[in-house]
């Protein structure tokens, strides 16, 4: 069985298992079903939270290692220099639009909201010592937090997960490699690589163990907190999907409309195959092959342009990541009670812009990092296992619009980085 159908059916069954025992038992209480108790307690829980460390311990070196060296790769020459800015500027442009996409997405539908009181502090009870924890540590977000981007002890920002201060630094290191000479950077840049290969291998094992974890979550979380939480996934899957098709159909619709001169219909020709095959492997990285056939083949972008944005594409444009990144921060902010101010739902945009950069392009690889960013703002990552159940199909389409996105991106940069190429002209011949 593909793994992606184990973790659907690990998905149901723990769902099943979970409301089933607490129909028959209720609650998992020690006193009055002490059997049920046991098994969530001692095998369900312990089960799940070790499949949440495995990711959590990924969050620094993959955030670190693949912020640096997508910009130390840009290159130092200025044809290179002109088509990293065009594609960094669109990047960044679609990016921040999946992150309003998603932030609205939630204002309207308010995934998380409608738990009752009671349900609400059994669950801040259930983590409340992650939760003390986290909030000593400081997860609040104020005038502060721009000295705190600089850090006194970049390890020490790194042990306390202190991810704004890690990612300041990891531009700053990536600007410094791009800026000396390439000897004195090779090492560097080798022992970056290195380090993000081991990081991203990590995670591909721990998603070995994605059918069992997801199963003792789901069951822990619905033995527990009954129909009440699973409606509730239920809503945030529905805005998630609905973001993400926002995202895909419209928001890269409309920027390759105004960006290029590719008639729509070419253009998703070429996508649909794209996203059927993101959809399928739910890698940004196993979907790049593809993806360089169609854009030189179907859409007839020059191959310069495409080996260079479709890489860079498939490891740091992750908007259906911003999107989901989004959601699920204000949805578990929402599930746990946790207040977030205007400035802190901005800087939540802004740090799912930023933080979805350095999203491996392997399935599971945004969840690392969206452990990290809920640590910043005093959420307990460990409640990460409220939607990591459904985690697995959302990933598969999650992944869509970050490929799709990625030819979008292709298009426009062949568009505007040489206007008077043949090549473009060809390109944008209907």
């Amino acid at each position: 069985m593909h793994s992606s159908n184990r973790v659907l059916v690990a998905l149901a069954l723990g769902a099943l298992l979970g409301l089933g025992c607490r129909a028959l038992f209720g609650a998992p209480n020690p006193e009055t079903a002490p059997a049920l108790a046991w098994i969530a307690d001692v095998v369900a829980r312990p089960a799940g939270e070790i499949f949440l460390r495995l990711l959590l311990l990924t969050v620094v070196p993959l955030v670190f290692t693949s912020i640096a060296l997508g910009i130390a790769g840009l290159g130092r020459t200025q044809g290179l220099r002109r088509l990293g800015g065009l594609t960094l500027g669109y990047f960044a442009v679609s990016s921040a639009l999946a992150a309003l996409l998603g932030w609205g997405v939630f204002v309207v539908l308010q995934p998380g909201t409608g738990l009752s009181p009671e349900l609400r502090d059994e669950l801040v009870r259930t983590y409340s010592e992650r939760t003390a924890a986290l909030q000593a540590s400081g997860g609040g977000l104020g005038v502060d937090t721009l000295v705190d981007l600089i850090p006194r002890n970049p390890l020490a920002a790194a042990v306390q997960g202190q991810m704004l201060a890690v990612i300041t630094v990891a531009v700053l290191v990536g600007i410094a490699l791009l800026t000396i000479p390439r000897p004195k950077a090779e090492p560097t840049l080798a022992l970056l690589d290195s380090i993000g290969s081991v990081t991203v291998r990590l995670v591909e094992l721990a998603m070995k163990l994605a059918p069992l974890g997801v199963l003792c979550l789901l069951f822990d979380a619905t033995v527990r907190f009954g129909w009440d939480l699973l409606a509730q996934l239920a809503l945030f899957a529905v805005a998630v999907l609905l973001g993400l098709a926002l995202q895909t159909f419209v928001a890269t619709s409309v920027l390759v409309r105004l960006t290029t001169t590719l008639p729509l219909g070419r253009f998703w020709r070429s996508a649909r195959i794209a996203a059927v095959t993101a959809f399928s492997t739910s890698s940004s990285s196993a979907t790049l092959p593809t993806n360089l056939v169609l854009a030189t083949d179907g859409l007839g972008l020059p191959p310069r342009i495409t080996g260079f944005v479709l890489p860079l594409g498939a490891t740091i444009h992750m908007t259906g990541t911003a999107v989901f990144l989004t959601l699920t921060v204000l949805f578990l902010a929402a599930v746990f009670g946790v207040p977030l101010s205007a400035g802190q739902h901005a800087t939540v945009l802004g740090m799912a812009v930023v933080v979805a950069v350095g999203a491996a392009g392997v399935p599971g690889g945004s969840l690392p990092l969206i452990m990290g960013l809920l640590a910043t703002l005093g959420v307990p990552p460990e409640g990460l296992g409220v939607i990591l159940g459904i985690d697995r199909l959302l990933d598969m389409a999650r992944t869509v619009p970050n490929v799709v996105g990625d030819l979008g991106a292709a298009a426009f940069v062949a568009r505007h980085a040489e206007p008077d190429d043949e090549a473009h002209r060809g390109a944008g011949a209907p």
